[in-house]
């Protein structure tokens, strides 16, 4: 084993070595990486006018290489034969600085190389310059390309395409896309294996328009898949990855999360270990704050235990009765104490409002926040959902289920009390433009596995095998670390352990979510709920409705088109523009594959939640089934909110609808 102190040694003898190999091989611009003369068209040195606008050219383009955007094109001369037009575009990560020197260096070696030719073009690693006697302004010339490719191969050149292929598909789209500064300029780095990532890079001149830069990235990207990286360069764009960081990084950092609203009680001291001369103060304010925390700690829990025996002995209605659970099972508060805890249901107290009734925001004599759900008696949903999701939710202990703490049943009062969960619903984030970019990928991503190992609990873990039937962004509740908690479960049926699946007369749930056995033929099973949640899954992606979707002004439902940019090879197109650069490919290739599996039609095609909760785990996409045409898709058309529709009309009087809408 390495001795600490040489082991620092070392490593600080290899951070400098590494330094000065990026400072020689990355900092300098002095050798051009190649360069195109033409010889079709020459002018005479020395006597010609075309040489001297040629000079003023060169010459007002390096005093104008200190731009902010790194980019600067100029014509010299009036007369059509002798007129000269210039440009150069410096690397778009570059400091104005090395930008300025790159163009001097080009603009007085070109002339050496290229000493009579009226058109050349030179690319260095920081910048491009090019002058012609046509104008080339605004338009993409992929006449001449230069590829400099690295001669060694990669472990699994299919995977290494299919990886840098993702990587530059995103990268392709934000650099034609441009910038605040007005580059075309983009970076990309993702995981090759566990062992290697890469590193890409595109960029194109700022004068050409959206379609037509990325027409030349993707010209260019093609002709970089015959080895493992490499640069591709033309006079209109040039891209290039790497197996290592060749430019300077910009990745924003990750958005604030939104805090929770403060608890009414008063705050806990704080104490602050100083590790210096202050550690023996800290521990004094240790020895005193922590007994007295534990003291109060213990006090509220005996008050606690102390006011729901008297709950229990004093309430007026049987609950085995009522809804089949016992007084062992969950607390029951009579109404006068759930009025007292939420203000006699004052607006202030107000939080939300479902299908179900009215959410009021409350606290328990112990000072723990709650939310409690009280039934509206013009509610559809009534008596049988309330009964459904006390015996359901009293069974479940998990901490991606929402917590019930109790319930009151007085007279026509039917009243669920919930643990609080601060940050509200998924799609009070996921679906509002102004609190998208508060759930960055790695957000996203704890959410989608949050969801998953909360069904697979459902599924096969709890005591009891529980189909949710409802699940949705609007039944997602967000905790203060916004970790989710699956929540709403009147839909919710309870099946015999070894059953998996059942079938009904009366359809609930959320069109849009429901698989297509369940919403035509009352059939629903475990299966259902995969099919629910990979259309969450992919909404949470995407960040858009799947119902009521439109892209490029085509109505078209969201599975539809996730299916067919997957299928066309543009998967990251779907992705939510909002994420920015902070996703990770693997991660979201992974998390659409999972998702179109969940959603085929065919019900043994979809996999169980312990298949995807393992895919979740480790991506290993070569290995996994190939995912077919989701359901309902017809090629692209509406069918599936139209066999819907037709269904509703049907079988209405037998259905309970839920409608797509905020909690």
């Amino acid at each position: 084993m390495m001795h600490p102190p040489i082991g620092r040694f070392v490593l600080a003898y290899y951070y400098i070595l590494c330094f000065c190999f990026c400072f020689f091989f990355i900092g300098t611009t002095s050798q051009p990486l190649g360069h195109i003369c033409p010889n079709n068209s020459t002018y005479a040195p020395n006597t010609s006018t075309y040489q001297a606008n040629l000079n003023s050219l060169l010459s007002t383009l390096s005093s104008n290489a200190n731009r902010d955007d790194g980019f600067y094109k100029f014509t010299a001369g009036s007369d059509r034969d002798t007129t000269v037009y210039g440009v150069f575009m410096c690397r778009g990560d570059i400091s104005t600085r090395d930008c300025e020197v790159c163009v001097k260096d080009a603009s007085a070696y070109i002339l050496q190389i290229c000493p009579k030719q009226k058109t050349a073009i030179i690319w260095y690693d920081f910048c491009m310059l090019r002058y012609s006697d046509k104008s080339m302004f605004g338009r993409a010339d992929q006449s001449v390309w230069l590829n400099l490719l690295n001669k060694q191969n990669a472990s699994d050149q299919t995977k290494l395409t299919w990886v840098a292929g993702m990587a530059f598909g995103q990268l392709t789209t934000r650099a034609a896309a441009g910038d605040r500064s007005g580059k075309k300029f983009a970076t990309q780095e993702t995981d090759f294996d566990e062992f290697n990532r890469i590193y890409c890079l595109g960029q194109c001149t700022p004068d050409l328009s959206d379609s037509d830069c990325q027409t030349c990235l993707r010209s260019a990207i093609e002709k970089l898949y015959a080895s493992y990286g490499g640069i591709v360069l033309s006079p209109s764009c040039n891209v290039r990855f790497e197996g290592y960081p060749f430019y300077h990084s910009t990745a924003a950092s990750a958005p604030p999360l939104i805090p929770a609203p403060p608890p009414n009680t008063s705050p806990t001291p704080a104490v602050f270990l100083d590790a210096g001369n202050n550690g023996s103060s800290s521990k004094v304010i240790i020895a005193i704050v922590v007994p007295a925390v534990g003291i109060t700690l213990f006090i509220s829990i005996f008050c606690f235990l102390r006011i729901r025996n008297v709950k229990k002995r004093n309430t007026t209605t049987h609950t085995t009765d009522v809804i089949g659970v016992s007084a062992e099972e969950s607390s029951q508060y009579d109404f006068a104490t759930v009025q007292a805890i939420t203000n006699d249901f004052s607006p202030e107290s107000k939080i939300g409002e479902g299908g179900y009734g009215p959410v009021y925001m409350g606290m328990l004599p112990s000072g723990q926040e709650v939310a409690v759900k009280r039934l509206s008696r013009s509610s559809g949903q009534g008596a049988q959902e309330f009964k459904n999701e006390v015996e359901v939710v009293v069974k479940l202990q998990h901490r991606n289920l929402v917590r019930l703490l109790g319930f009151c049943t007085e007279g026509e009062e039917k009243i669920l009390i919930y643990e609080f969960v601060p940050n509200k619903s998924l799609d009070y984030f996921l679906f509002d433009p102004d609190k998208q970019y508060l759930l960055e990928w790695s957000r996203r991503f704890k959410i989608i596995r949050g969801i998953a190992r909360g069904l697979l609990y459902l599924h096969e873990d709890s005591r009891l095998r529980i189909i949710h039937r409802d699940l949705k962004a609007s039944n997602i509740l967000l905790d203060a670390n916004m970790d989710p908690k699956i929540a709403d479960f009147g839909m919710a049926r309870i099946c015999g352990i070894d059953q998996t699946q059942g079938s009904t007369n009366r359809i609930v749930g959320t069109y849009g979510y429901m698989s297509p056995e369940y919403a035509m033929h009352g059939e629903f099973s475990i299966k259902s709920d995969v099919f629910s949640f990979g259309v969450l899954l992919l909404e949470i992606i995407t960040g858009k409705k799947n119902r009521n979707f439109c892209q490029s002004n085509k109505a078209q439902d969201l599975l539809s088109y996730v299916w067919e940019q997957w299928r066309d090879s543009w998967p990251l197109k779907i992705l939510d523009p909002a994420l920015g650069e902070s996703y990770t490919i693997n991660e979201v290739i992974q998390c659409i594959h999972i998702g179109l599996l969940c959603v085929q039609e065919d019900v043994d095609k979809r996999p169980t939640m312990a298949e995807v909760m393992s895919m979740l785990i480790s991506y290993s996409g070569n290995n996994w089934s190939v995912p077919r045409e989701p359901a309902f898709y017809r090629g692209g058309s509406k069918n599936m909110s139209k066999e819907i529709e037709l269904q509703q009309s049907v079988t209405v009087n037998e259905m309970s609808i839920s409608e797509l809408c905020p909690r």
